[in-house]
């Protein structure tokens, strides 16, 4: 079913531990220019989708969350893979971004997405429900990445993992450093499971290990 997540998956996600002591990113924050990266087309024609579901594992019967999911790119083709039986929580931090993207859902006819409103440091999405977390072309736009990351852990299933799809280049150019990546996923608690290169940029896969106490978490230095 379309729309946006029911008042009781909100609370379920808003019962994750409360919001720990963490630091502010030592890097600079990408403002959010537009709700997508690239036009479809030119993303279409290099593979980019088919060359990141395939690498995420995505297949039928998961549940897949496009955090910042913005004009639906990825709801868009993720959808028919994971099938009837698999979900997309198409999450943003905009609500008028949401609400063309569920008038776009409604239009292809697809009952296996789900709005999200969530906010810089808290994607809300229900505990335990997702097996991979998309994050395409907008982590460096995320102006709390570590709290984002230790709610996110909340959010995962037992072998869930987090998939993170940027460039190689500095955040305040749109893109993020393959090093500064790893180094904050892993000051989380994250193990990085591999790393690829594709057309356009790389996809870093990431899997959930120990939760580190907050006050030892340290900021990574572009």
């Amino acid at each position: 079913m379309t729309g946006m997540l029911p008042i009781a998956s909100l609370l379920l996600a808003a019962a994750s531990p409360p919001l720990a002591r963490l630091p502010a990113p030592q890097r600079a924050i990408a403002p959010i220019i537009s709700p997508s990266w690239s036009d479809e087309a030119s993303r279409d024609r290099v593979g980019e989708a088919r060359d990141v579901i395939r690498l995420a594992g995505i297949r039928a019967g998961m549940t897949v969350a496009d955090i910042g999911a913005g004009g639906g790119y990825y709801v868009m083709r993720v959808a028919p893979v994971v099938g009837p039986r698999g979900r997309v929580l198409a999450q943003d931090i905009d609500a008028g971004t949401l609400l063309k993207l569920q008038r776009r859902v409604a239009k292809a006819r697809l009952r296996n997405v789900t709005t999200i409103l969530g906010n810089a440091g808290n994607a809300r999405l229900p505990v335990g429900s997702t097996d991979v977390a998309l994050m395409v072309h907008m982590y460096h736009e995320i102006a709390q990445p570590y709290h984002l990351l230790d709610r996110l852990r909340t959010s995962l299933k037992p072998d869930g993992r987090v998939v993170v799809v940027d460039i190689d280049r500095p955040s305040e150019q749109h893109g993020m450093p393959k090093a500064l990546l790893v180094c904050e996923v892993k000051a989380m608690g994250y193990d990085l499971v591999n790393i690829t290169d594709i057309t356009q940029g790389y996809v870093a896969v990431f899997r959930p290990g120990k939760r580190p106490a907050p006050a030892s978490v340290k900021a990574c230095r572009a």
